[in-house]
């Protein structure tokens, strides 16, 4: 383990003892007696973390995290604490620090405990370096575009994102909300802190109050520490969870608790922790009707839901196709090192003709996938994926007139898809191939337009 610890106490054999066990474990240590050596060596150099008494002469060392974090609210402070200043302790960590000790301090809790605090100073430093690097590329592709739609998606962050509330995201998978939720961090006062991105449907049920609100030595087989949770780690930050309608209602009951008390419990612990995290949700489920049916709390649904955003679908924003693909270009011919000049016409009359099920994601997908492929300076239609092809072969080919009266793509494409899966007697895997699709493709729109077995 590496990393720079200030150690403050002012009793000198409770100094050395400490100095003693963090250099056997790599860290570099400097102790000092009072908070005045502390200020004056901070003038000096940083450190990563403080590990400091509670009670000592002079400033006492909540004073001291005081003054520390006015000036650096990123810093990471452990207190030390007696027996019988618990309270102070809690207090403490109200205040800013990150975790205490009790005395007598026991070797293996402090290890355990810097070690949590380190991991915690390297996912905020991580986050800072990503935070820079999305803001010198503007590497936030779903924010490209001058459709009507997503300009009002870009006036609500704008609008928002300095403010304190929960925002809820609506949109299709691959559409870009965990990018939408980053925005929002980014162009708020919390984008300095940490930015967790965690997926619902990812986490068992049996592990997602532990990660989200962590657990105490011994409260369940294999526990054999405490672990902070997501919520104490990402505190002053924003927390996005992705995926929320697939949260169990027991968990959303504890979810709602802790937006409304702002504090988490531990599992198996006893104290609440104050926690100060913005919330980000998203969904591609209706949780009005999620509500209906009994799935997902009313009551954590109007918390969550104070300002919603709506991400449109590809499809819906058409001219923003090829304002995409061209950055994609960009992006993919430089990071392989392959020189195109471009998207020849009928590759992007292909692409601006394809329904995009995956949206934003899929589309990067097929032009990372075109600039490997290309034979020559620009993208040719026989460089994207077959499924993308022939989507378009069949608009042009037709074989009917148009009614006067027009008709919906979405019941033709519909009607299509049922005659396909009655010819190959409901098996996916044979009317893919009538319709030109793959497997996931018909599968998705199996799913979108509601086709069932009856039909």
């Amino acid at each position: 383990m590496t990393g720079s610890i200030l150690i403050i106490d002012d009793e000198k054999g409770q100094r050395d003892i400490l100095s003693t066990i963090l250099v056997k474990e790599g860290y570099r240590v400097l102790a000092v007696p009072g908070a005045r050596e502390a200020l004056e060596a901070l003038e000096h150099a940083e450190f990563d973390l403080l590990l400091t008494d509670l009670k000592m002469q002079g400033m006492s060392g909540m004073e001291l995290m005081e003054r520390v974090l006015l000036g650096n609210p990123a810093q990471c402070v452990v207190m030390m604490t007696a027996h019988g200043t618990i309270d102070s302790a809690v207090e403490a960590m109200k205040k800013g620090a990150f975790d205490y000790l009790e005395k007598p301090l026991e070797r293996d809790d402090l290890i355990l405990t810097l070690q949590r605090a380190f991991e915690r100073i390297m996912l905020l430093r991580e986050n800072r370096v990503l935070h820079k690097k999305l803001a010198e590329t503007s590497a936030l592709p779903n924010m490209i575009g001058d459709h009507p739609k997503m300009m009002e998606v870009v006036r609500m962050i704008n609008k928002i994102a300095p403010t304190p509330t929960t925002v809820l995201v609506y949109g299709e998978s691959g559409t870009g909300k965990e990018l939408v939720a980053r925005a929002i961090h980014d162009g708020s006062p919390r984008k300095d802190k940490a930015f967790f991105a965690i997926n619902c449907a990812a986490i068992p049920d049996s592990l997602m109050e532990s990660e989200l609100f962590g657990h105490e030595k011994g409260s369940f087989t294999g526990a054999d520490s405490r672990e902070i949770g997501i919520f104490e780690a990402a505190e002053g930050g924003t927390i996005f969870l992705d995926e929320i309608g697939e949260m169990n209602i027991a968990m959303q009951a504890k979810l709602l608790r802790t937006i409304q008390e702002k504090e988490i419990r531990r599992v198996g612990g006893k104290l609440n922790v104050p926690v100060d995290v913005r919330i980000i949700s998203a969904t591609n489920k209706d949780l009005e009707q999620e509500t209906r049916r009994g799935t997902f709390r009313e009551d954590l649904f109007y918390r969550l839901n104070v300002i919603r955003i709506t991400l449109p679908p590809l499809r819906e924003r058409g001219t923003d196709v090829a304002t995409l693909a061209n950055f994609f270009l960009k992006k993919y011919s430089a990071s392989c090192g392959i020189a195109l000049k471009g998207i020849a016409k009928p590759a992007l009359k292909v692409l601006l003709d394809y329904s995009w099920p995956g949206n934003v994601r899929q589309l990067e997908s097929v032009i990372e996938r075109g600039v490997l492929m290309a034979e020559s300076d620009y993208i040719q239609p026989e460089d994207l994926p077959a499924e993308v092809r022939h989507e378009a072969v069949m608009t042009e080919n037709l074989p009917f007139e148009f009614p006067p009266g027009g008709i919906s793509i979405d019941e033709l494409e519909r009607g299509l898809i049922i005659k396909a899966m009655q010819r190959a007697d409901g098996v996916i895997s044979k009317a893919a191939p009538l319709l030109g699709m793959s497997y996931k493709t018909l599968q998705y729109r199996l799913e979108k337009f509601g086709i069932g077995k009856q039909e």
